[in-house]
């Protein structure tokens, strides 16, 4: 699906137009919301105003008929006015998301605020469910675990690997070079392939990990990968190791197990769906929460290499061919 700067013209469908305009993670956590939409406007088109570089994955959400280029608030969501019948307002309660839903004119508006929208929640509430009370709100029913997408065409370039991501946006994210080599030494004596993913920006960390794990230089994916060839990664993994970023999301949508590193995001607010095989690891009790940062938090250098294969034995997540260890399920 490619990222269309304004709406194409009309197939017959009532118009319905979301705004969610931020990045992997945050639109991940919006697709229990999305799925509920597809559910109660059947025979709408939805529109989906989101960041234009997310088109590989929007193309993934089978609720999504359109991906609408929106980069934050610097312009209008461009649809005509007039043309919407249905309007929700998945990105905040604002001054700014509002005005751009109410610009578009349409019949029907769902945000937080009139009055059959609830009372916005500034304290930790989980993501998914914040979304899904907006629509339930509204009469829409909806399940904050409901967080699949379709997985790619294309096959993985590695199938059942370890996956280990290192990247973050901010350096408060960022869990120390040494311990995430530790950790793939620790995989690799457990009989799994390990490979590092993380974006662009990420590449000298992963090549990092890999000297110092003693990988291949072949196994650091950062920075090579494209959206759907990541998520296909991740769809395909045995196993997924990452800080609170888009690739936990991803583990979580696939139903892959994770071991997920939270630093100044609460677990509470943005963790995975606890239906799934994921464990969180943390330590709330010295949590800064500055999450522009770019010192690593405290809460996520309370995090030990120990500690995360201790969380893999747990999940009993063994490689082919080899034997669980004590705490496994398996």
């Amino acid at each position: 699906m490619t990222a269309l700067d304004t709406l194409p013209p009309s197939d017959g469908r009532p118009e319905l137009v979301v705004l969610r305009a931020i990045k992997l993670g945050d639109l991940l956590v919006a697709v229990p919301a999305l799925r509920a939409i597809r559910r109660a406007f059947p025979d709408h088109r939805i529109s989906l105003a989101t960041t234009a570089w997310l088109a590989p994955v929007v193309d993934l959400v089978p609720a999504v008929d359109v991906h609408l280029a929106q980069q934050g608030f610097d312009h209008p969501i461009h649809v005509p006015t007039g043309v919407t019948d249905v309007a929700i307002n998945l990105h905040g309660a604002g001054q700014e998301s509002e005005g751009l839903v109410a610009a578009l004119g349409a019949r029907r508006v769902i945000g937080h605020n009139g009055p059959d929208g609830p009372a916005w929640i500034d304290g930790p509430v989980n993501e998914r469910e914040r979304w899904v009370r907006l629509l339930e709100a509204h009469g829409i029913p909806g399940d904050p675990d409901d967080v699949a997408i379709d997985r790619p065409a294309e096959p993985p370039v590695v199938d059942g690997a370890a996956v280990v991501h290192v990247g973050a946006f901010h350096g408060a994210r960022h869990w120390p070079v040494d311990r995430f080599a530790e950790v793939v030494r620790g995989l690799q004596e457990r009989g799994h392939h390990v490979v590092l993913t993380g974006g662009s920006a990420d590449v000298e960390r992963a090549t990092a990990v890999a000297e110092a794990a003693g990988l291949a230089p072949e196994a650091v994916l950062a920075g090579v990968l494209e959206l759907q060839p990541f998520a296909a990664v991740v769809a395909a993994a045995r196993l997924v190791v990452t800080v609170d970023t888009g690739a936990a999301h991803l583990a979580s949508a696939y139903a892959i197990p994770s071991v997920v590193l939270f630093g100044p995001a609460p677990p509470e607010s943005w963790g995975p769906p606890a239906s799934g095989p994921h464990v969180v690891l943390t330590d709330a009790s010295v949590r800064r929460g500055d999450v522009f940062s770019e010192e690593p938090d405290p809460a996520i250098l309370a995090v030990h290499a120990a500690d995360v294969l201790g969380a893999v034995d747990g999940l009993g997540v063994v490689a082919p061919g080899a034997r669980a260890r004590s705490g496994g399920g398996l």
